[in-house]
């Protein structure tokens, strides 16, 4: 067990007392003392600059942490020895704050906005959830554009939406500051168009003149081809995972679960084992886009690989959780970072990385069965599209379809 000797910056500073609870809680999450080394160090130039600052215990939030970071580090003239990295200072940063209201020395995180707009989010969120169904990265979505909107309106002032007029929906949509793109401002108008249904369904307000002013940007559906791998690609991606390792067994089932069954990288994450019937091959998502359950076959490969994981990768624990952290904090269920995380590096790995994230292996999963002579309903169903009409941008891909319909070019051989 790793036993630190703590410095006199920081055993002369407010956080002398909160040390040993801090490298305490590190240790309970399995980091390894080189780790924990870093980000004492980093709390250490932290407690000197407070003590230096005469910053007080109370005045510990957010914002004076992101403040050190942002405007401290790259400025510091601290003397050596000084932990400067911003990869070391930033996640300790964190993990003192957690240590610190789970001791109760500070409060909760702090509340950016006025009261009366959180409580009117809080209403609007339960909405989203309830009435609406929506899933979590929707919700979160949603209430943080409408609470932006909703400052630049009433500020710290009571809401009270009789004072929005059609033309303050506009000058918000279009001010210059914004330069938003269009697919941005496709999310900012949805989510103001159902804030302001909200506030019809729940309070009875006129709103259908604030609805129609929420003018959507020039779209034009189905005007761009899905990005996908060839077959040469999925080879050499599959190829970049070290199944000799247990991260790389691990990263490589979801790989598969990600290609074979078109998921995305949420539904990864949060596939437990009880979701896997084995006797009859299949699969339920209980954590998609919507509450709702879809059960999917279990393509034999993807079952090989989470066998694969299952046997000889997967750490024990009590979680029943499918895919758990390898590093600290260990056996705990992964997050969708970590998805994302895995398949950008295999595809910095072979080469592939104009790609950025999971979401391009399920657009190949679908050109892989629409190619392979599946149906785009039957593709809609695996991908549990509601609307068919989602699922078109793939008939952009069947080549040897789209050949038998073409017509001459003018002028040409018929």
């Amino acid at each position: 067990m790793y036993i630190p000797a703590y410095r006199d910056c920081l055993c002369s500073s407010v956080l002398s007392r909160s040390a040993d609870a801090y490298i305490g809680y590190l240790q309970q999450q399995q980091y390894c003392p080189l780790t924990i080394r870093a980000y004492l160090h980093g709390i250490e130039h932290f407690a000197g600059w407070v003590t230096k600052q005469r910053i007080l215990l109370r005045d510990f939030n957010e914002s004076l942490m992101r403040h050190f970071v942002t405007e401290h580090l790259p400025e510091c003239r601290c003397p050596d020895p000084c932990q400067r990295s911003v990869t070391a200072v930033r996640p300790a940063l964190a993990h003192l704050l957690h240590v610190l209201r789970m001791d109760g020395v500070l409060s909760g995180p702090q509340k950016l906005l006025p009261p009366k707009i959180l409580g009117e989010l809080e209403e609007f969120g339960h909405y989203l959830e309830f009435d609406c169904g929506l899933a979590t990265a929707t919700r979160i979505s949603r209430r943080q554009w409408v609470g932006q909107f909703l400052v630049d309106q009433f500020g710290s002032s009571p809401i009270e939406i009789d004072r929005i007029h059609p033309p303050d929906i506009v000058r918000y949509m279009v001010q210059p500051t914004h330069r938003y793109r269009p697919g941005t401002l496709r999310l900012l108008g949805t989510s103001l168009r159902s804030y302001l249904r909200f506030r019809a369904v729940k309070f009875g307000n006129r709103v259908e003149a604030l609805v129609a002013a929420v003018i959507p940007p020039a779209h034009w559906r189905l005007d761009t081809v899905p990005k996908y791998l060839t077959t040469e690609e999925v080879d050499r991606f599959l190829g970049t995972f070290d199944q000799q390792s247990v991260g790389g067994r691990r990263d490589y089932a979801m790989a598969r679960c990600l290609l074979d069954l078109g998921l995305r990288g949420c539904e990864v994450a949060a596939i437990q084992l009880d979701d896997i019937n084995w006797r009859e091959g299949t699969l339920t998502i209980r954590h998609g886009k919507s509450h709702r359950s879809d059960v999917l076959p279990l393509a034999v490969p993807t079952g090989k690989a989470i066998v694969q994981y299952l046997r000889s990768a997967r750490p024990p624990s009590t979680s029943r959780a499918l895919f758990l952290r390898h590093h600290a904090p260990i056996n705990t269920p992964i997050t969708v970072e970590i998805v994302r995380g895995a398949i950008r590096r295999a595809l910095n790995r072979c080469g592939l990385d104009r790609f950025t994230g999971p979401h391009v292996l399920r657009h190949t999963a679908a050109v892989r069965m629409r190619c392979a002579g599946a149906s785009l309903k039957e593709v809609a169903d695996v991908l549990r599209h509601r609307s068919l009409d989602t699922t078109m941008i793939y008939s952009k891909v069947d080549l040897p379809k789209l050949m038998t319909v073409a017509a001459p070019w003018p002028g040409g051989l018929s």
